[in-house]
């Protein structure tokens, strides 16, 4: 170790690799190496990192991976430049926020075979990152502010203990891959329809019962879904309550049918009652009939055939979820939706 450290420190290197060296403390000369961009210090017994550090601010990869950290470092929190952060198979069990708050470069961060539990709301700060992984962990909530993160390109929460996503995951339309194997969901947030570069999904081993609505519409190449709850296709008797909209929700369905047409009234005046247009942002649309609705809906299922209507190799068929606004399109001819049974 000690020679690699002089033979830096002779050449002024741009890089220094340090892993697997046993090391148990980085060396403090480390930082009289201001132009260094690249440190490994992966496969090692270091669970501290020492302050001098801090002169390092044009290091733009750091690999702490394989060490005994029980938490982020406080310094990495100033090292600026950092754009590649690898810190998998640590015992770290907390982010702290004003870490993660300074690493505003950061590209890729890797958390990977730690036991973290959750993720601070400052992870929106990190608004050029495009590859987060937190595998095998302990987390139990993916934080709403993950929808500021828009460049994101691939996010890996495989085997975690997450029984739910945010709707906000939605706005991360650079997505192309989203692993989310082996955890406790029991649905997936409506609107992934806008992941239109979504290219690779895995859900395998949850507790899915069926995919959102509009799933069918991805642009999809691989899908991964063994080992979840899906609906079946299983004929039963159906028992149709009478339909008794309330006020609120026919008022609903008049103003949203009226605001799709520009030149009404009801359109150029929404803009001006915020609080109105965010509870209709929470409409829906009516499969059969195409018209828009609030509250009241029937959830159906449709049956997909991956082959046939996403132009994927598989010829399996999954549940796609759907939504009607009334009995009287459900009973309807010439449509495929079935009703959902509950028991």
């Amino acid at each position: 170790m000690t020679e690699s450290v002089v033979r830096a420190l002779y050449g002024q290197a741009a890089s220094l690799n340090l892993s697997s060296k046993k090391i148990k403390a980085v060396p403090k000369c480390v930082s009289r190496l201001p132009n260094l961009s690249v440190l490994l210090l992966n496969n090692n017994s270091i669970s501290a990192l020492p302050a001098e550090l801090l002169s390092l601010q044009h290091l733009a990869e750091l690999n702490l991976g394989n060490n005994a950290l029980k938490e982020l470092p406080a310094v990495l929190g100033h090292l600026e430049s950092l754009k590649k952060l690898y810190l998998f198979g640590n015992q770290i069990t907390v982010v702290p926020p004003d870490v993660i708050d300074g690493l505003r470069n950061l590209v890729v961060l890797n958390l990977n075979h730690n036991q973290i539990q959750r993720l601070p709301p400052e992870i929106k700060s990190l608004s050029r990152l495009r590859h987060l992984s937190v595998l095998d962990n302990k987390l139990e909530e993916v934080p709403v502010e993950l929808g500021h993160l828009t460049m994101l390109s691939e996010i890996n929460f495989t085997s975690n203990n997450l029984s739910w996503l945010p709707q906000q995951l939605c706005q991360c339309k650079e997505l192309t891959k989203l692993h989310v194997a082996r955890n406790k969901l029991t649905s997936l947030p409506e609107g992934m329809g806008a992941l239109a570069k979504l290219q690779v999904l895995d859900v395998a081993g949850n507790k899915l019962f069926m995919f959102p609505v509009e799933f069918h519409l991805l642009s999809l190449k691989e899908l991964y879904y063994e080992g979840n709850r899906f609906v079946r296709c299983e004929p039963m008797s159906s028992v149709q309550d009478v339909e008794v909209l309330t006020l609120k929700e026919l008022v609903a369905r008049f103003v949203l049918r009226e605001d799709r047409n520009r030149s009404s009234l009801v359109h150029r005046m929404l803009p001006h009652y915020p609080l109105l247009t965010a509870l209709l942002a929470n409409g829906s649309c009516c499969a059969v009939c195409l018209d828009p609705f609030l509250t009241t809906w029937l959830e159906c299922v449709h049956f997909i055939n991956l082959k046939k209507d996403m132009k994927m190799r598989s010829s399996q068929t999954i549940p796609v979820r759907a939504l009607l606004c009334s009995y009287k399109c459900f009973n309807t001819d010439g449509h495929s939706y079935y009703g959902v049974a509950t028991r």
